[in-house]
């Protein structure tokens, strides 16, 4: 079996974090995003992955390489336009050739990942198996219709909804899926709809079952998504402390600190927080719960809580000033000049800025 992951897309909901960087490459306790579905297959013994990329795809590239690194085989596959998941399924058939296949897109984050759906794929006869989940909001997603146990039919996106089962971004296939994609037409949205292709495979008789996921499941397309994704991240992480930690330091919780950090006088750290490598935090400064600080990093005085700090930020603070829920980009510089109770933000990279 292979497996693509798709990565293509230009992530304007995230700007304008995405303005300068890819997306599925922001990062969540330490790794790029789309490094968790990437390592979900390879868990699931694929080896061989296409990755179907298009926008600043040579960041991408120059990041993952090869996939030696990583112990799988990895081949670059440009969609130029981005019209659809089905129509990045449509430009791998070359590469996909008569193999079952799962597509995994690179903005989903699953707990469980996807090891005993791919067996339960590899050892039926089926020609699509598509993953669900209970969703509150399932506007938002291609959502399911079940009658006594099938699926009868796919929405994208509807405004009344005939169930709270949503689409996860996760699709095993044969080939005959790339019949049902030939027979497309560009949905309102100007694209190519996973949902209509495989509404296609159910209208003309072919074999399509269904699994309901039992952990959690988030897309990520919009900061608040970025944000409880990293959240539920954190939530399993374990505790791993290298860098140096002052003897005045408070540690609650399960926290990791990387190699080459330090955590000077005065800090109190309430996890779950990751803190990667070469930061330096403090002194006199708290760090609260379901915060991810990436690498390179300095903070200075004040409260953070909530927030994904990425590489070679610098945050300085006054002492009871808290920057709570927010995604602060790489390189950018934010220096608190006037005393205020709490700052909310998402700030691109190489941003400066005075509060």
């Amino acid at each position: 079996m292979k497996g693509l992951i798709l990565v293509a897309g230009k992530g304007t909901r995230l700007r304008p974090i995405t303005h300068t960087l890819p997306k599925h490459l922001i990062p969540l306790a330490g790794k790029p995003m789309m490094q968790y579905p990437l390592e979900h297959l390879i868990q699931a013994g694929i080896r061989d992955i296409g990755i179907v990329v298009g926008y600043l795809r040579e960041k991408i590239i120059e990041y993952f390489g090869d996939g030696s690194k990583f112990g799988a085989n990895f081949e670059y596959i440009v969609q130029e336009p981005q019209l659809g998941i089905a129509h990045a399924i449509s430009v791998c058939r070359d590469y996909v050739d008569d193999e079952p296949f799962v597509v995994y897109l690179g903005d989903n984050v699953l707990k469980e990942g996807i090891i005993g759906f791919k067996k339960e794929f590899e050892q039926s006869d089926l020609d699509a198996l598509i993953l669900l989940a209970w969703t509150k909001d399932p506007t938002r997603f291609g959502v399911a219709e079940i009658r006594n146990g099938k699926i009868v039919r796919l929405v994208e996106k509807p405004k009344k909804p005939p169930s709270n089962y949503a689409l996860v971004g996760v699709y095993f296939f044969r080939e005959k899926v790339f019949e049902a994609i030939k027979h497309l037409k560009p949905s309102w949205r100007g694209e190519l709809e996973i949902t209509d292709a495989i509404q296609w495979l159910i209208n003309n008789g072919y074999k399509v079952h269904y699994e309901i996921i039992k952990g959690w499941w988030k897309d990520t397309g919009k900061p608040n998504d970025l944000l409880e994704a990293l959240y539920l991240i954190l939530d399993v992480i374990e505790e791993e402390i290298r860098g140096e930690v002052a003897s005045s330091v408070e540690i609650l919780g399960r926290v990791v600190i990387g190699e080459g950090s330090k955590i000077l006088d005065g800090v109190r750290i309430r996890g779950p927080v990751y803190i990667g490598r070469n930061c330096t935090i403090g002194p006199n400064t708290y760090i609260g719960p379901y915060t991810s600080i990436e690498n390179n990093v300095k903070i200075e005085g004040g409260e953070i809580e909530g927030c994904l700090i990425m590489d070679n930020a610098i945050i300085r603070l006054r002492r009871n000033e808290r920057l709570i829920d927010s995604i602060i980009g790489c390189h950018a510089n934010i220096l608190s000049l006037e005393d205020r109770s709490a700052y909310r933000l998402v700030v691109g990279d190489y941003s400066r800025v005075n509060l």
